[in-house]
């Protein structure tokens, strides 16, 4: 069985304990347990702070990664866009640069595999590079385990 990997990735306007990131970085928590509490959930990025903003991916440190695995799409869908997480999607743009590049890659694992952020930065430039394709993706494509699968091989 597979399950759907996503990781996403947010330039902050200012360093996470300031006055204009502090009501994003008070939600956090809220949110990351919201998220864990829902349908099809399997897992996160963690550090030691319970959530993953202390994790350096990229050179420039105002970059924060947020990796997950779903169950299926529809799941990740619905914490996303039919959530409580979606009030604070709708205010990214108060806390959030507006990325130019690739932010966001779907892909299939292994049930039993948890994704690298290694993983994930070549997936990022993978869609940068090559677009959609069932070994990297958005909302906006559809594919499946077994388009991967096949794709792949």
């Amino acid at each position: 069985m597979s399950y759907l990997a996503q990781v996403n990735i947010a330039k902050m306007v200012a360093e996470i304990y300031s006055p204009i990131m502090e009501d994003f970085a008070n939600n956090l928590d809220r949110i990351n347990t919201l998220a864990e509490a829902s349908s099809g959930f399997i897992w996160r990025l963690v550090a030691n702070e319970d959530n993953a903003t202390s994790i350096q991916v990229f050179e420039d440190t105002f970059i924060l990664v947020n990796m997950s695995v779903w169950k299926h799409m529809e799941a990740l869908y619905q914490f996303t866009y039919a959530s409580e997480h979606v009030e604070i999607f709708k205010r990214k743009k108060e806390w959030f640069h507006k990325m130019t590049a690739m932010h966001m890659a779907f892909w299939y694992v292994q049930e039993n595999h948890r994704p690298t952020v290694e993983e994930a930065k070549k997936r990022l430039a993978y869609l940068q590079k090559h677009g959609e394709t069932p070994y990297a993706f958005t909302f906006k494509s559809k594919f499946t385990a077994e388009d991967a699968e096949n794709f792949m091989t």
